[in-house]
């Protein structure tokens, strides 16, 4: 009986970097207009200007795709919010700025969103799967833990409800604001909701 060919993954150090960026682009374009269970791969091909079997020595599956495209967004978002938090002086400017990068990420990159919410299910949303994930996760925990060691953040829930809780109101806006197509700017409206959530975060007086 003849055996099934098993596609030889190219290592990435031996891959053309523009190549690869085209293709994750254009999976982010495809991914963003329908669910991920009905992308095909022929169209990511199609749309990358790259021929099929150039997808599986790259990547082998669909899922890796989708994969390395949350990998690379999630770092440049990363990158922004480190690059932000630097020489800021007192704590709630510092959540505030933490709070603001992702408002603008989700504006200035719609398209990374909608393929977030088309591609990445509710079940993995709390999966810390790649670097940038858990990098993000850690420096977010970084400053809720400065916080509460400052006396500034409630510590009557734990680091971790904490960060479930900021995470569940960006989340929300972020989606419902790309699936609204909404046209005002969400960063405008940034300090607003930044002060609703610093109400809900900080401690009180008779804490």
């Amino acid at each position: 009986m003849p055996t099934e060919k098993k596609n030889i993954l190219i290592p990435i150090s031996e891959q053309n970097p523009k190549v690869r960026e085209r293709i994750e682009q254009a999976a982010i374009e495809v991914l963003s207009q329908k669910e991920f269970h009905r992308v095909t791969l022929s169209e990511i091909a199609n749309q990358a200007g790259a021929s099929l079997q150039t997808l599986y020595k790259y990547y082998g599956t669909k899922e890796a795709i989708r994969d390395a495209c949350v990998q690379s967004s999630l770092s440049k978002l990363a990158v922004r919010m480190f690059d932000h938090l630097q020489a800021i002086e007192t704590y709630k400017d510092k959540l505030r700025k933490v709070f603001w990068v992702v408002l603008e990420f989700c504006e200035s990159e719609r398209q990374v969103t909608h393929m977030m919410i088309n591609s990445v299910y509710p079940g993995n949303w709390g999966s810390d799967v790649t670097d940038s994930q858990k990098q993000l996760t850690n420096t977010f925990l970084t400053v809720l833990r400065e916080g509460r060691e400052l006396g500034i953040l409630t510590d009557k829930v734990s680091e971790l409800l904490l960060l479930d809780y900021i995470y569940g109101v960006l989340l929300r806006v972020c989606q419902m604001y790309a699936v609204r197509g909404a046209q005002e700017s969400i960063v405008a409206q940034a300090p607003e909701l930044f002060e609703m959530l610093w109400r809900s975060l900080a401690k009180h007086p008779d804490e």
